[in-house]
């Protein structure tokens, strides 16, 4: 009888332990939500693809975005939201994307529970995403990699207990957030191995969801396929900033020791304990992370996001060590203190906004200028935008003093979150580090702002020709 009270009060203290948990993570994501507002893309470019085209779904646009970069659930998830909004709300869709963020948390908690049946095992998953400082960081954008971790973390929980069909479905909508969901089926047919009739059936109800999450790629086939593989492409060719960096083995491995700080072994421990047992939620824990990350090493865009599926499962696999639950907690406090102090810079006023204002009040309207990737909308202003540089990219022509002259550019608006990525693989990348050269050297600056005391984001100039 003792130790049934005993057991009850355990659970009973972890179950106010996940409530904290979502307390504190929902308060480390409110904070800073604001950052970069009323501009959709200056926390995350991909915010300014995903929030109007929610907006439009209701305004009028009917159900078919027309773009297939992404596939549409996120946008079908925000567009009600959207509806009483006389314009693009940014901070409404932040909101939704805090709250699907908490669904991860949650979800992380269920398949740590599911996976190896002690509650301490949700507790270490929960917190372990909680923490990561690239959900969190990712949770204040409404973007679409929270949403696929949610999913993923839905679909692995469903899975490691045998429920193939739900872990299916799940699958197929983790799917709908982000095309990368599609390596759920691989522990999809861990767990079901053998029972082929089962695997079959999950394998069309993943893709069923998925379908039915984003209808309309049936309808534009060829467009969807032909943009979801070149933003593949994309990523496996590269990006500006990663010119330099690390192969993509040790590159991924760093940006997750940035997410989880010393947890991150032993999550790596917890994984060669599930190689060695090989229970089946062993098994299909582990089968998502090697063929997820074996895909990141294919990449050469070493984007932090991308390691944000691996996160749940990796929390499981921390937590299926039940002795070692309360080292991997008191590790977690590493990425917990770097994580409040990401937020914090959230909490200042964006570079880029003070720019926008200073532009406002000393270029005159109608004046032709021409941006970098990353600046403000400049409402008012004919505004010619620069071309992101990238490795196999074709130089953008409009990077020339004397074109733009000719086109009657007048102001040209730079800043250091390209410029810095360009001069730092000047190699890689001469005639672009040519044009910034020569408009410090040809062109007169008449403003200049960078991050320090209350603002935070890139240096930002103006420089009139």
């Amino acid at each position: 009888m003792a130790d049934e009270q005993a057991g009850s009060r355990w659970g009973s203290g972890l179950g106010a332990a996940l409530v904290a948990i979502l307390a504190g993570a929902a308060a480390l994501r409110f904070v800073g939500i604001q950052y970069g507002l009323p501009f959709g893309n200056l926390l995350n470019p991909d915010e300014q693809s995903i929030v109007p085209r929610a907006w439009k779904l209701v305004h009028g646009g009917g159900g078919d975005p027309h773009w297939f970069d992404y596939p549409s659930l996120l946008m079908y998830v925000n567009a009600p939201f959207q509806l009483w909004q006389d314009e693009p709300s940014y901070l409404t869709a932040r909101i939704v994307g805090v709250t699907l963020a908490l669904g991860a948390i949650a979800a992380s908690w269920w398949l740590g529970r599911r996976a190896y049946g002690t509650a301490s095992a949700g507790l270490v998953a929960a917190s372990v995403v909680a923490v990561c400082t690239i959900h969190v960081a990712y949770s204040h954008a409404a973007v679409t990699d929270v949403p696929l971790t949610l999913g993923v973390a839905a679909s692995l929980a469903l899975l490691v207990r045998g429920r193939l069909e739900l872990g299916g479905l799940a699958a197929g909508l983790a799917m709908g957030f982000k095309y990368p969901g599609v390596f759920l089926l691989v522990p999809l047919v861990v767990a079901g191995w053998k029972q082929w009739r089962r695997v079959a059936v999950s394998v069309a109800l993943a893709l069923v969801a998925f379908l039915a999450s984003s209808p309309f790629i049936l309808v534009h086939r060829h467009q969807a396929i032909h943009e979801a593989f070149r933003v593949q492409r994309l990523a496996r060719e590269g990006w500006l900033g990663f010119e330099h960096d690390h192969i993509a083995p040790i590159a991924f491995t760093g940006r997750l020791w940035e997410g989880l700080g010393p947890a991150l072994i032993l999550c790596g421990v917890g994984l060669v304990f599930a190689l060695i047992h090989r229970n089946r939620a062993d098994l299909v824990l582990s089968s998502f992370v090697i063929v997820y990350f074996a895909d990141l090493l294919t990449l050469s865009a070493h984007f932090d996001r991308y390691v944000l599926p691996l996160v749940p499962a990796l929390g499981a696999l921390a937590g299926r060590m039940r002795s070692l639950a309360p080292v991997t907690l008191l590790l977690l406090v590493v990425p917990l203190t770097w994580s409040v102090r990401d937020t914090k810079e959230l909490t200042r006023t964006d570079t880029r906004v003070v720019a926008a204002r200073w532009v406002e009040q000393h270029v005159s309207r109608e004046t032709r200028i021409a941006a970098d990737p990353s600046t403000p909308n400049f409402a008012g202003l004919r505004v010619l935008p620069l071309r992101l540089p990238g490795p196999k990219r074709d130089f953008d022509p409009n990077r020339d003093i004397a074109h733009l002259r000719k086109l009657g550019v007048r102001d040209v608006v730079v800043t250091g979150a390209v410029t810095d990525r360009v001069l730092a693989a000047r190699d890689r990348y001469p005639r672009e580090a040519r044009f910034y050269d020569e408009l410090k050297a040809r062109a007169k600056r008449v403003y200049y702002v960078e991050p320090g005391g209350n603002l935070a984001g890139p240096w930002v100039a103006v420089y009139r020709l």
